[in-house]
């Protein structure tokens, strides 16, 4: 279980900053949502935690070592699933368990993948099948059980739900929580994108806000041993609803300040 530390971090693109000073401190096996309208470097900043990108100025500490480059110990699911489009849904998943771990023989490698077919509730018939004959939903539940096969301690998700319908996306976060709660020893932390304030209630242990680009974190909430968030409480809770409410506000304005420096 590793702690992440990030600590003035600043980032800029083609000269234009995109991040400005940022400083956070998660805590091993949180499930941090990061929020923030479109555009705002949401995507950007999970990049950077990757080692995809390499920040200007600050640093990120993962168990107080710096992040330089990619690695095993952070896995990465995309909104655009990830999948190689020549290769099978069993076979994406196998060649990830190949790298991360040598000593796997392919057999052991089926197994596995197999196991964690069936983890994400897709039939093991989908195994054989390529991308192009798999559902939205069914390639972003193949991406998860890839992810989660490597077991990485770190888990990035660059809004893995966004193209998919209402149901299939509430039932792909209910999975994610669920397979991430099922982790009682070494749980995983997970670092969420989002601009969706509903899904990050549900999911969050720890909501960071981003404003508008040059991002700064503008609000930070955590639920630090509350009672966790479901689909009923956050309409009927008071508490909960408060919280909506002053999540949507702070996006809201943030929106409305970007509009007036346009005009």
């Amino acid at each position: 279980m590793l702690d992440v530390s990030v600590k003035h971090l600043s980032f800029s693109y083609d000269k234009e900053l995109i991040l400005a000073d940022i400083d956070m401190e998660v805590k091993a096996g949180a499930f941090v949502c990061l929020l923030g309208q479109s555009g705002c470097g949401k995507s950007t900043f999970l990049r950077l935690l990757a080692g995809l990108e390499k920040p200007n100025s600050g640093e990120i500490l993962v168990d107080n070592e710096p992040v330089t480059k990619a690695g095993l110990q952070r896995g990465v699911v995309f909104q655009d699933y990830g999948l190689f489009p020549w290769m099978s849904a069993g076979e994406n998943i196998m060649i990830a368990l190949k790298q991360r771990f040598k000593n796997m023989n392919a057999d052991q490698r089926k197994a596995e993948a197999l196991r964690r077919i069936k983890d994400v509730e897709l039939a093991e018939s989908n195994f054989d099948k390529l991308p192009k004959e798999l559902s939205g939903g069914m390639k972003q539940r193949c991406a998860i059980a890839r992810a989660f096969s490597i077991d990485p301690p770190i888990l990035l998700m660059d809004e893995p739900f966004g193209a998919l319908d209402a149901v299939t996306r509430a039932k792909l976060q209910d999975l994610v929580l669920d397979l991430w709660r099922k982790e009682t020893e070494n749980r995983k932390t997970i670092f969420f994108v989002t601009h969706d304030v509903d899904e990050a209630l549900i999911l969050a242990t720890d909501i960071f806000v981003l404003g508008q680009s040059p991002s700064k974190i503008i609000y930070k909430y955590s639920f630090n041993g509350e009672k966790k968030l479901d689909r009923n409480t956050i309409y009927d809770d008071p508490q909960a609803m408060e919280l909506r409410n002053n999540l949507i506000k702070i996006i809201h304005n943030e929106i409305q300040i970007k509009t007036n420096d346009k005009i």
